[in-house]
């Protein structure tokens, strides 16, 4: 059960949280109008309040919780030690263990939030966040592709020369079936291919080899409507689609591209791992914050700031840095997204013991 203090606490954080991403949104707004002007006059304006800036402020405000959470914690834990109002819990014989427990659960608050947020809530808004700027601001959507190859299930094998996003068609388009000795079985082509519906398919100009018995049987035809398990989103992928996705839409989709043998999903991975990686953020940065201003120290509430948005923003930096690693290659998404977690993690351990044994 929680006292009074810890619902002081718990309030204190929670509100200065909250006032933090609405101050801070504020200015954003204020930056984005400036840089997109013209495009949000050329764009209807119910448009531009209901489909852009209602998702992009919660999509904003998403991305730099753990920033919001520290500036939260340092802010207002510093004035709570300038009023003398620390010493005075622990004067009471409470240890900091306990001082830490209505934190901790305002950051389970804050993680729950931001991980429902960014598993389930934001990435539907997205879709027209993200529609909105490719239609106003700048178009990063991938309507075409060549020389497309995958796998779409154990033993087939898909190509298209060119696919046209737009008028749903692909040209020159084969399927080869493999058996389990790796021996060709049947290989179908056709002139185009176009795409209806999920996993539903039209054929044109087409013939099918199928190989049996040492023999070969060739059927040809000018049209079939067929069903082949795999859609244009599998291999027209463009820089921000993975924002789109739910988290376990996600990770059905990495699963799915890995088996295929689809190679550029890296972004996909890292934004999986990002998801969780923030959640843990917000009690490594609570602990962080609370351990550097629950002293008194000469310079005030100011120097506090001070350290805790450099250490804020070196955070984020951090996980830019080793985001860039995993997209090149050079670490797995998990690790890249998780190294600054573990790093801040110890930095938390040690801040927490020595405030506690001073």
């Amino acid at each position: 059960m929680f006292k009074i203090l810890d619902r002081y606490i718990i309030r204190k954080f929670l509100g200065t949280y909250i006032f933090a991403i609405a101050l801070l949104l504020a200015i954003v707004i204020m930056f984005d109008i400036n840089e997109k002007l013209d495009s949000f006059l050329k764009a209807p304006l119910k448009a531009t309040i209901v489909d852009y800036f209602v998702n992009f402020l919660p999509y904003f405000a998403n991305q730099f919780s753990p920033l919001f959470t520290f500036i939260a914690v340092i802010f207002f834990t510093s004035k709570l030690a300038g009023n003398s109002e620390i010493i005075a819990m622990l004067s009471t014989g409470m240890s900091y263990r306990r001082l830490l427990r209505p934190y901790l659960f305002s950051a389970l608050i804050i993680a729950t939030a931001t991980y429902t947020l960014d598993a389930y809530i934001i990435p539907p808004a997205n879709v027209k966040r993200i529609n909105y700027t490719n239609t106003y601001v700048k178009n990063k959507r991938v309507d075409d592709g060549s020389n497309i190859m995958l796998m779409i299930a154990p033993g087939q094998i898909a190509y298209m020369s060119r696919y046209d996003n737009i008028s749903k068609i692909g040209t020159r388009f084969s399927l080869e079936s493999f058996d389990a000795d790796k021996h060709l079985t049947s290989r179908l082509t056709a002139q185009t291919i176009k795409w209806d519906t999920l996993y539903n398919w039209q054929i044109s100009d087409y013939v099918i080899r199928d190989f049996r018995d040492n023999r070969e049987f060739i059927t040809k035809g000018s049209r079939l409507d067929t069903i082949i398990p795999f859609e244009p989103r599998d291999f027209l992928i463009a820089v921000n689609d993975h924002e789109k996705m739910t988290t376990p839409a996600l990770s059905d989709y990495i699963n799915r591209q890995k088996s295929r043998g689809v190679g550029n999903i890296k972004s996909f991975e890292v934004e999986y791992q990002r998801r969780y990686a923030m959640t843990a953020a917000a009690f490594i940065l609570t602990v962080i914050g609370m351990a550097l201003s629950s002293r008194k120290v000469k310079g005030g509430l100011g120097v506090n700031i001070g350290v805790g948005l450099v250490l804020s923003f070196s955070y984020i930096l951090f996980m830019t840095v080793t985001q860039t690693f995993a997209i090149s290659g050079l670490t797995s998404p998990m690790i890249a997204m998780w190294i600054p977690n573990l790093i801040y993690a110890i930095i938390a351990i040690i801040l927490y013991r020595r405030v506690s044994k001073a």
